[in-house]
Protein backbone atom coordinates (compact mmCIF):
# COMPACT_ATOMS: atom_id res chain seq x y z
CA UNK A 1 0.00 0.00 0.00
CA UNK A 2 1.26 3.46 -0.85
CA UNK A 3 1.38 6.02 1.98
CA UNK A 4 3.23 9.29 2.38
CA UNK A 5 6.39 8.74 4.38
CA UNK A 6 7.40 10.17 7.71
CA UNK A 7 10.75 11.81 8.46
CA UNK A 8 11.61 13.53 5.21
CA UNK A 9 11.79 17.04 3.81
CA UNK A 10 11.21 18.48 0.37
CA UNK A 11 14.13 20.10 -1.43
CA UNK A 12 14.49 22.06 -4.65
CA UNK A 13 13.80 20.46 -8.02
CA UNK A 14 11.36 17.97 -6.48
CA UNK A 15 14.18 16.23 -4.61
CA UNK A 16 13.44 14.81 -1.15
CA UNK A 17 15.78 14.15 1.77
CA UNK A 18 14.89 11.03 3.79
CA UNK A 19 15.83 11.20 7.48
CA UNK A 20 14.70 7.68 8.39
CA UNK A 21 17.95 5.73 8.31
CA UNK A 22 21.62 6.62 8.35
CA UNK A 23 21.90 6.48 4.57
CA UNK A 24 19.90 9.75 4.59
CA UNK A 25 19.07 9.33 0.90
CA UNK A 26 18.49 12.36 -1.32
CA UNK A 27 16.08 11.13 -3.96
CA UNK A 28 14.91 12.62 -7.24
CA UNK A 29 11.61 11.49 -8.80
CA UNK A 30 10.85 8.73 -9.64
CA UNK A 31 13.83 7.15 -7.88
CA UNK A 32 13.92 4.92 -4.80
CA UNK A 33 15.99 5.09 -1.65
CA UNK A 34 18.65 2.49 -0.88
CA UNK A 35 15.96 0.37 0.83
CA UNK A 36 14.05 -0.05 -2.42
CA UNK A 37 10.66 0.50 -0.78
CA UNK A 38 10.56 4.30 -0.46
CA UNK A 39 10.03 6.30 -3.64
CA UNK A 40 9.93 9.93 -4.65
CA UNK A 41 6.69 10.45 -6.55
CA UNK A 42 6.39 13.99 -7.96
CA UNK A 43 8.33 15.55 -5.10
CA UNK A 44 6.74 13.57 -2.25
CA UNK A 45 8.31 10.59 -0.50
CA UNK A 46 6.12 7.52 -0.16
CA UNK A 47 6.48 4.19 1.57
CA UNK A 48 5.22 1.46 -0.74
CA UNK A 49 5.00 -1.37 1.81
CA UNK A 50 2.49 0.01 4.32
CA UNK A 51 0.40 -2.95 5.47
CA UNK A 52 1.96 -5.27 2.89
CA UNK A 53 3.12 -8.26 4.94
CA UNK A 54 5.56 -10.78 3.48
CA UNK A 55 5.89 -12.80 6.71
CA UNK A 56 3.72 -13.14 9.82
CA UNK A 57 3.84 -15.78 12.52
CA UNK A 58 3.97 -16.32 16.26
CA UNK A 59 7.45 -16.96 17.70
CA UNK A 60 8.87 -17.47 21.18
CA UNK A 61 10.39 -14.15 22.23
CA UNK A 62 13.63 -16.07 22.77
CA UNK A 63 13.85 -16.52 18.97
CA UNK A 64 14.38 -12.78 18.41
CA UNK A 65 16.66 -13.39 20.40
CA UNK A 66 15.60 -11.71 23.64
CA UNK A 67 16.48 -13.65 26.80
CA UNK A 68 15.90 -10.97 29.44
CA UNK A 69 12.60 -9.65 28.09
CA UNK A 70 9.37 -11.44 29.05
CA UNK A 71 10.87 -14.95 28.94
CA UNK A 72 8.51 -17.74 28.05
CA UNK A 73 6.09 -15.49 26.18
CA UNK A 74 5.23 -15.44 22.50
CA UNK A 75 5.75 -12.52 20.13
CA UNK A 76 3.58 -11.98 17.06
CA UNK A 77 6.17 -11.30 14.36
CA UNK A 78 5.75 -9.42 11.07
CA UNK A 79 7.84 -8.14 8.19
CA UNK A 80 7.54 -6.44 4.83
CA UNK A 81 10.02 -6.84 2.00
CA UNK A 82 13.15 -4.71 1.82
CA UNK A 83 16.22 -3.72 3.78
CA UNK A 84 18.70 -0.85 3.93
CA UNK A 85 21.63 -3.33 4.11
CA UNK A 86 22.89 -5.71 1.43
CA UNK A 87 24.51 -8.41 3.56
CA UNK A 88 25.84 -11.32 1.55
CA UNK A 89 25.28 -13.66 4.51
CA UNK A 90 21.62 -12.71 5.14
CA UNK A 91 19.52 -15.70 6.18
CA UNK A 92 16.31 -13.97 5.09
CA UNK A 93 17.66 -12.68 1.78
CA UNK A 94 14.69 -13.99 -0.21
CA UNK A 95 12.50 -11.32 1.38
CA UNK A 96 14.99 -8.73 2.66
CA UNK A 97 16.61 -8.23 -0.75
CA UNK A 98 13.32 -7.81 -2.62
CA UNK A 99 12.26 -4.29 -3.46
CA UNK A 100 9.35 -2.36 -4.93
CA UNK A 101 11.44 -1.83 -8.02
CA UNK A 102 10.37 -5.37 -8.88
CA UNK A 103 7.27 -5.65 -11.05
CA UNK A 104 5.38 -7.87 -8.63
CA UNK A 105 5.60 -9.26 -5.11
CA UNK A 106 2.58 -11.53 -5.20
CA UNK A 107 3.43 -13.25 -1.91
CA UNK A 108 2.49 -10.14 0.07
CA UNK A 109 -0.83 -9.93 1.88
CA UNK A 110 -2.57 -6.83 3.22
CA UNK A 111 -2.61 -6.63 7.00
CA UNK A 112 -3.38 -3.20 8.42
CA UNK A 113 -2.13 -2.21 11.89
CA UNK A 114 -5.47 -2.96 13.54
CA UNK A 115 -5.35 -6.47 12.09
CA UNK A 116 -1.82 -7.08 13.36
CA UNK A 117 -2.85 -6.08 16.87
CA UNK A 118 -5.97 -8.21 16.67
CA UNK A 119 -3.95 -11.22 15.52
CA UNK A 120 -1.44 -10.72 18.33
CA UNK A 121 -4.26 -10.59 20.85
CA UNK A 122 -5.93 -13.70 19.48
CA UNK A 123 -2.61 -15.58 19.57
CA UNK A 124 -2.09 -14.62 23.21
CA UNK A 125 1.15 -12.84 22.40
CA UNK A 126 2.62 -10.46 24.96
CA UNK A 127 4.44 -8.51 22.25
CA UNK A 128 4.67 -7.69 18.57
CA UNK A 129 8.06 -8.01 16.89
CA UNK A 130 8.99 -6.09 13.77
CA UNK A 131 11.58 -8.45 12.40
CA UNK A 132 12.87 -10.84 9.69
CA UNK A 133 13.82 -7.95 7.36
CA UNK A 134 14.50 -4.45 8.75
CA UNK A 135 11.78 -2.59 10.68
CA UNK A 136 13.35 0.79 10.00
CA UNK A 137 12.38 0.62 6.34
CA UNK A 138 8.71 -0.12 7.11
CA UNK A 139 8.75 2.50 9.84
CA UNK A 140 5.32 4.08 9.21
CA UNK A 141 3.64 0.68 9.35
CA UNK A 142 5.55 -0.31 12.50
CA UNK A 143 4.84 3.08 14.11
CA UNK A 144 1.07 2.91 13.61
CA UNK A 145 0.94 -0.72 14.73
CA UNK A 146 3.09 -0.08 17.80
CA UNK A 147 0.93 2.85 18.83
CA UNK A 148 -2.23 0.72 18.72
CA UNK A 149 -0.52 -2.17 20.49
CA UNK A 150 0.70 0.06 23.31
CA UNK A 151 -2.84 1.29 23.94
CA UNK A 152 -3.96 -2.21 24.93
CA UNK A 153 -0.82 -3.24 26.82
CA UNK A 154 1.01 -5.21 24.13
CA UNK A 155 4.78 -4.66 24.03
CA UNK A 156 6.71 -3.70 20.89
CA UNK A 157 10.08 -5.07 19.77
CA UNK A 158 12.44 -4.07 16.95
CA UNK A 159 14.85 -6.69 15.65
CA UNK A 160 17.13 -4.35 13.79
CA UNK A 161 20.49 -3.68 12.19
CA UNK A 162 20.54 -0.42 14.13
CA UNK A 163 21.03 1.76 11.05
CA UNK A 164 18.51 4.44 11.98
CA UNK A 165 18.67 8.14 12.70
CA UNK A 166 18.22 9.80 16.06
CA UNK A 167 14.98 11.29 14.71
CA UNK A 168 13.63 7.81 13.98
CA UNK A 169 14.51 6.57 17.47
CA UNK A 170 12.89 9.54 19.17
CA UNK A 171 9.76 9.19 17.03
CA UNK A 172 9.19 5.53 17.89
CA UNK A 173 10.42 5.91 21.49
CA UNK A 174 7.00 6.32 23.19
CA UNK A 175 5.91 2.95 21.84
CA UNK A 176 9.08 0.85 21.60
CA UNK A 177 9.88 -1.36 24.58
CA UNK A 178 12.78 -3.53 23.46
CA UNK A 179 15.22 -4.14 20.63
CA UNK A 180 17.70 -6.72 19.58
CA UNK A 181 20.40 -4.89 17.64
CA UNK A 182 22.87 -6.59 15.33
CA UNK A 183 26.45 -5.53 15.92
CA UNK A 184 27.86 -7.40 12.98
CA UNK A 185 31.48 -6.33 13.41
CA UNK A 186 33.65 -3.69 15.00
CA UNK A 187 35.49 -2.93 11.77
CA UNK A 188 34.50 -0.08 9.45
CA UNK A 189 35.73 -1.99 6.41
CA UNK A 190 33.53 -4.99 7.28
CA UNK A 191 30.37 -2.88 7.17
CA UNK A 192 31.40 -1.24 3.91
CA UNK A 193 32.34 -4.51 2.20
CA UNK A 194 29.64 -6.85 3.52
CA UNK A 195 26.68 -4.59 4.32
CA UNK A 196 27.18 -1.54 2.06
CA UNK A 197 26.84 0.59 5.20
CA UNK A 198 28.86 2.18 8.02
CA UNK A 199 29.67 1.07 11.55
CA UNK A 200 29.33 4.34 13.47
CA UNK A 201 25.54 4.81 13.11
CA UNK A 202 25.02 1.34 14.58
CA UNK A 203 27.17 2.18 17.60
CA UNK A 204 25.24 5.44 17.99
CA UNK A 205 21.90 3.59 17.92
CA UNK A 206 23.04 1.18 20.64
CA UNK A 207 24.04 4.08 22.89
CA UNK A 208 20.89 6.09 22.16
CA UNK A 209 18.46 3.26 22.75
CA UNK A 210 20.18 2.37 26.00
CA UNK A 211 20.21 5.99 27.15
CA UNK A 212 16.50 6.35 26.36
CA UNK A 213 15.47 3.35 28.44
CA UNK A 214 14.67 0.86 25.69
CA UNK A 215 15.63 -2.66 26.77
CA UNK A 216 18.37 -3.80 24.40
CA UNK A 217 20.19 -7.03 23.66
CA UNK A 218 22.94 -7.36 21.06
CA UNK A 219 23.61 -10.12 18.54
CA UNK A 220 26.81 -10.85 16.62
CA UNK A 221 26.78 -13.49 13.90
CA UNK A 222 30.29 -14.93 14.03
CA UNK A 223 31.56 -15.73 10.52
CA UNK A 224 34.82 -17.66 10.08
CA UNK A 225 37.53 -15.50 8.56
CA UNK A 226 35.41 -12.34 8.70
CA UNK A 227 34.82 -11.29 12.31
CA UNK A 228 36.02 -14.19 14.47
CA UNK A 229 39.46 -12.96 15.51
CA UNK A 230 40.20 -12.51 19.20
CA UNK A 231 40.91 -8.81 18.69
CA UNK A 232 37.57 -8.23 16.99
CA UNK A 233 35.57 -10.14 19.57
CA UNK A 234 37.36 -8.32 22.39
CA UNK A 235 36.54 -4.97 20.76
CA UNK A 236 32.84 -5.84 20.48
CA UNK A 237 32.61 -7.18 24.04
CA UNK A 238 34.59 -4.23 25.38
CA UNK A 239 32.31 -1.73 23.67
CA UNK A 240 29.19 -3.39 25.10
CA UNK A 241 30.73 -3.61 28.57
CA UNK A 242 31.55 0.11 28.63
CA UNK A 243 27.93 0.97 27.82
CA UNK A 244 26.49 -1.49 30.34
CA UNK A 245 27.86 -4.84 31.47
CA UNK A 246 24.26 -6.02 31.98
CA UNK A 247 23.44 -5.91 28.26
CA UNK A 248 23.04 -9.51 27.04
CA UNK A 249 25.33 -10.42 24.14
CA UNK A 250 24.21 -13.20 21.78
CA UNK A 251 27.01 -14.76 19.77
CA UNK A 252 25.45 -16.81 16.98
CA UNK A 253 26.74 -19.59 14.79
CA UNK A 254 26.91 -18.84 11.07
CA UNK A 255 25.48 -21.29 8.54
CA UNK A 256 26.47 -20.92 4.86
CA UNK A 257 23.75 -19.18 2.82
CA UNK A 258 23.08 -16.70 0.02
CA UNK A 259 26.38 -15.20 -1.27
CA UNK A 260 28.34 -16.81 1.57
CA UNK A 261 27.42 -20.37 0.65
CA UNK A 262 31.07 -21.33 0.13
CA UNK A 263 32.02 -20.48 3.73
CA UNK A 264 32.20 -23.05 6.52
CA UNK A 265 29.89 -22.92 9.50
CA UNK A 266 31.25 -21.47 12.72
CA UNK A 267 33.05 -24.04 14.88
CA UNK A 268 31.55 -24.47 18.33
CA UNK A 269 34.91 -23.80 19.95
CA UNK A 270 34.95 -20.36 18.30
CA UNK A 271 31.67 -19.52 20.02
CA UNK A 272 33.00 -20.87 23.29
CA UNK A 273 36.07 -18.65 22.85
CA UNK A 274 33.79 -15.66 22.22
CA UNK A 275 31.72 -16.50 25.30
CA UNK A 276 34.86 -16.52 27.46
CA UNK A 277 36.03 -13.26 25.90
CA UNK A 278 32.70 -11.65 26.73
CA UNK A 279 32.92 -12.80 30.34
CA UNK A 280 36.55 -11.68 30.62
CA UNK A 281 35.51 -8.23 29.34
CA UNK A 282 33.03 -7.95 32.20
CA UNK A 283 29.77 -8.88 30.47
CA UNK A 284 27.42 -10.62 32.87
CA UNK A 285 25.22 -12.35 30.30
CA UNK A 286 26.71 -13.96 27.20
CA UNK A 287 24.77 -16.54 25.20
CA UNK A 288 25.50 -18.82 22.27
CA UNK A 289 23.00 -19.09 19.43
CA UNK A 290 22.25 -21.67 16.72
CA UNK A 291 23.92 -24.39 18.80
CA UNK A 292 22.81 -26.65 21.61
CA UNK A 293 23.82 -25.31 25.01
CA UNK A 294 24.88 -21.88 26.13
CA UNK A 295 21.37 -20.44 26.45
CA UNK A 296 20.81 -20.55 30.21
CA UNK A 297 21.01 -17.55 32.55
CA UNK A 298 23.13 -17.71 35.70
CA UNK A 299 23.31 -15.22 38.53
CA UNK A 300 26.29 -12.91 38.10
CA UNK A 301 26.78 -12.89 41.87
CA UNK A 302 26.28 -16.44 43.16
CA UNK A 303 26.36 -18.31 39.82
CA UNK A 304 23.15 -20.20 40.55
CA UNK A 305 20.97 -21.24 37.59
CA UNK A 306 18.22 -18.67 37.16
CA UNK A 307 16.61 -19.44 33.80
CA UNK A 308 16.89 -22.80 32.07
CA UNK A 309 15.84 -22.67 28.42
CA UNK A 310 15.04 -25.43 25.95
CA UNK A 311 13.24 -25.80 22.65
CA UNK A 312 10.11 -26.46 24.68
CA UNK A 313 10.36 -23.12 26.47
CA UNK A 314 11.37 -22.14 29.99
CA UNK A 315 12.05 -25.15 32.22
CA UNK A 316 13.25 -23.31 35.33
CA UNK A 317 12.73 -19.72 36.42
CA UNK A 318 14.39 -18.57 39.64
CA UNK A 319 13.92 -14.79 39.48
CA UNK A 320 11.45 -12.94 41.66
CA UNK A 321 10.99 -9.19 41.98
CA UNK A 322 13.85 -8.80 39.45
CA UNK A 323 16.21 -10.52 41.89
CA UNK A 324 18.00 -13.84 42.14
CA UNK A 325 15.94 -16.11 44.37
CA UNK A 326 19.12 -17.45 45.98
CA UNK A 327 21.24 -14.40 46.85
CA UNK A 328 18.81 -11.55 46.01
CA UNK A 329 21.22 -9.90 43.57
CA UNK A 330 19.55 -7.59 41.05
CA UNK A 331 19.12 -9.25 37.64
CA UNK A 332 18.66 -6.76 34.82
CA UNK A 333 15.77 -7.36 32.44
CA UNK A 334 12.02 -7.04 31.97
CA UNK A 335 10.85 -10.19 33.67
CA UNK A 336 7.14 -9.52 34.10
CA UNK A 337 4.56 -8.06 31.68
CA UNK A 338 2.52 -5.00 32.57
CA UNK A 339 -0.19 -7.11 34.21
CA UNK A 340 2.41 -8.29 36.73
CA UNK A 341 2.00 -11.97 35.89
CA UNK A 342 5.18 -13.97 35.37
CA UNK A 343 4.62 -15.85 32.15
CA UNK A 344 6.78 -19.00 32.41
Amino acid sequence: MKKEAMLYEKLENNMVHCYLCAHQCRILPPQFGVCGVRQNVDGKLYTLVYGDVIAAQTDPVEKKPLYHFLPGTSSYSIATIGCNFSCGFCQNWRISQKSKKDISNSAEIEMLPMHVVRNATECGSASISYTYTEPTIFFEYAYDTARLAKEIGIYNIFVTNGYMTEQAIDTILPFLDAANIDLKSFRKEYYVKNCKARLQPVLDTIRRMKDRGIWIEITTLVIPGENDSRAELEDIAGFISVIDKNIPWHISRFHPDYKFDDYTETPTDTLEKALKIGKDCGLRYVYMGNVSGGQDTYCHNCNQLLVKRSFLGIEKFNISDDKCQFCRAEIDGVWKPRNGKIMP
